[in-house]
């Protein structure tokens, strides 16, 4: 594979990270056969992983540790922290634990890194990344804690995932501010459906100088070539965790399903998978480093890792316009992070009593 910079770091990744959160009870449950799939992924070519504490509450970090034994060496190794650990690995999403057992505080980051350097079987982390932003604690907290943790050499460097512009932004400038280490990276949720990010967050990113990195580059499976008008619908473990994602008594979901079709019957017009189209479209972006997949199979995997030799033609690239345009996520709650300022009524409206 040819690789790539990753931000500015220094680092060479390749143009697919391995994402492993379907390894585990999220995905699948059998640590052998989730073993051969990251054993293949290497052997293609891949050297960047990434995983987090909070799938399958550390479940996925073990099974990548186990992967790595003797090829530890040869992998940039990216983890996460931010999300509720300590509760059933069954229990649905915004299920509420020990709220010192999550977020951003130093407090947890330092307790946090421990324990996935435990489950991760290693004395460092390559890219340690702040799952989601936190109102609760200030980024000069969070990146103090980071930067201590890089000069103590647990972490090689550390980046952000799924912030809004802004709040990246305000990162950078706290970190310049207070002579911290920055966000070297940024995790979106990208992809032809979820394409709202177009507009701020990727210019930003570029800036920077950091690497991106989109997650969900199939916008869940809807990009797997499976949804299509007139035919039934495909069941997965995804969908079962995340069912308002795929409730097509929603309108947005209605919508998703409309532009998934119309984009398999351009790639069928093109010759080339759904899935190719998809991922190629994510890689063809300036901003991008690489999109991360995430198979829970061998097939997954197979079907996925050809996209990386895939460049579309400007004309290909317009059709898809046409379909979603640039910046315009389908379904809005694909987005990935909704600000309190949204979610809070009390945060936009005047008490009047």
């Amino acid at each position: 594979m040819e690789y790539r910079s990753l931000g500015r770091t220094g680092m060479q990744v390749s143009p697919l990270c391995l994402g492993a959160m379907m390894f585990g009870a999220w995905g699948e449950p059998d640590h052998d056969k989730s073993i051969r799939v990251i054993h293949r992924a290497l052997d293609a070519g891949i050297n960047f992983i990434d995983t987090a504490d909070v799938y399958s509450q550390g479940e996925s970090e073990i099974i990548v540790g186990q992967a790595l034994k003797g090829r530890r060496d040869d992998v940039v190794l990216a983890t996460k922290v931010h999300g509720q650990m300590g509760v059933p690995v069954e229990a649905p999403p915004g299920t509420r634990g020990d709220p010192n057992r999550q977020g951003n505080s130093r407090r947890w980051i330092i307790r946090a890194v421990e324990d996935s350097l435990r489950r991760l079987g290693t004395d460092w982390i390559d890219l340690y990344q702040i799952h989601r932003p936190d109102t609760e604690a200030d980024h000069e907290e969070t990146l103090g804690a980071l930067t201590d943790l890089q000069r103590q050499g647990k972490i090689r460097a550390f980046g952000s995932s799924t912030y809004p512009a802004e709040e990246i932004v305000e990162a950078q400038w706290t970190a310049e501010r207070r002579g911290l280490s920055r966000f070297m990276t940024e995790q979106p949720p990208y992809s032809i459906l979820v394409r709202g990010i177009e507009a701020d967050v990727l210019p930003t990113a570029e800036r920077y100088g950091m690497g991106v990195l989109p997650w969900s580059p199939l916008a869940g499976g809807w990009l797997s070539g499976q949804y299509r008008v007139g035919a039934d619908l495909p069941h997965s473990k995804r969908s079962q965790r995340l069912p308002a994602r795929f409730d097509m008594s929603q309108p947005g979901n209605q919508r998703k399903l409309e532009a998934a079709d119309a984009l398999g019957k351009l790639a069928d017009e093109a010759g080339m998978p759904l899935i190719h189209l998809a991922l190629a479209f994510v890689l063809q972006h300036p901003a991008v480093t690489a999109p991360i997949i995430g198979p829970r199979t061998m097939e997954h995997l197979e079907s996925q890792i050809g996209a990386a030799d895939v460049t579309l033609t400007a004309d290909i690239l317009d059709r898809i316009d046409e379909i979603v345009p640039p910046g315009v996520n389908v379904n809005p709650g694909d987005r990935g992070y909704v600000p309190p300022a949204l979610s809070d009524p009390f945060l936009r409206r005047r008490r009047t009593a």
